[in-house]
C-alpha cells in the first residue's frame, strides 16, 4: 500500500509539472499563444491625391468666400489645377531642400501672378486670406431663439 501511495505521489507530480511546463511555452490552455502566421500590413497607404479632386475639394468654398460666377470658377480652377500640379512634380523629384524651396517660391509667385491678373483686387484678398486660413471659413454661428410656451 505504500508504494501505492508513493507512485500515486510522484505520478500527480510529474503530471503537475508537465501541465505547468507547456502553459510556460504556450501549448496548455492558460498558457501565452504563439502565433506561427507571419504577420503583414494589410493596409495599404492612403493614395495621393491628384491636383484636380485637390482643386475639387477646395472650390465649393472658394467661390462660395469669392462669390465666383461660373466663368470666373472656371478660370480659377484651371490655375489652380495648373500650380498644385507643378508643385506635385516637384515633390516626386526630390531635390535638395534648398532647390525645392527655390522652385517653390518660383510656383508661387507665378500663381500669385496669375491670380491677380484674372481676380479683382477683393476676390484676390479674400483669396488669399482664405489661404492663410488653409480653405476654412468661419462659420457663422447661429443663435437659437429661445421661446417660452
Amino acid at each position: 500500500m505504500k508504494t501505492y501511495k508513493n507512485i500515486l505521489l510522484l505520478s500527480l507530480i510529474f503530471v503537475s509539472a508537465i501541465a505547468e511546463a507547456q502553459g510556460q511555452y504556450g501549448r496548455g490552455g492558460m498558457g501565452r499563444q504563439r502565433n506561427t502566421m507571419p504577420q503583414t500590413n494589410t493596409q495599404e497607404a492612403p493614395k495621393p491625391l491628384t491636383a484636380d479632386e485637390m482643386v475639387d475639394q477646395q472650390m465649393p468654398t472658394i467661390s462660395e468666400a469669392l462669390g465666383l460666377n461660373p466663368f470666373e470658377e472656371a478660370v480659377l480652377r484651371t490655375t489652380l489645377t495648373k500650380y498644385i500640379q507643378k508643385s506635385i512634380e516637384l515633390q516626386i523629384l526630390k531635390l535638395p531642400a534648398e532647390k525645392t524651396q527655390e522652385a517653390m517660391q518660383k510656383i508661387i509667385q507665378e500663381q500669385d501672378e496669375e491670380l491677380k491678373a484674372n481676380l479683382t483686387e477683393e476676390q484676390y484678398e479674400a483669396f488669399t486670406e482664405l489661404q492663410k486660413n488653409r480653405f476654412k471659413t468661419k462659420k457663422k454661428k447661429k443663435k437659437k431663439n429661445k421661446t417660452k410656451d
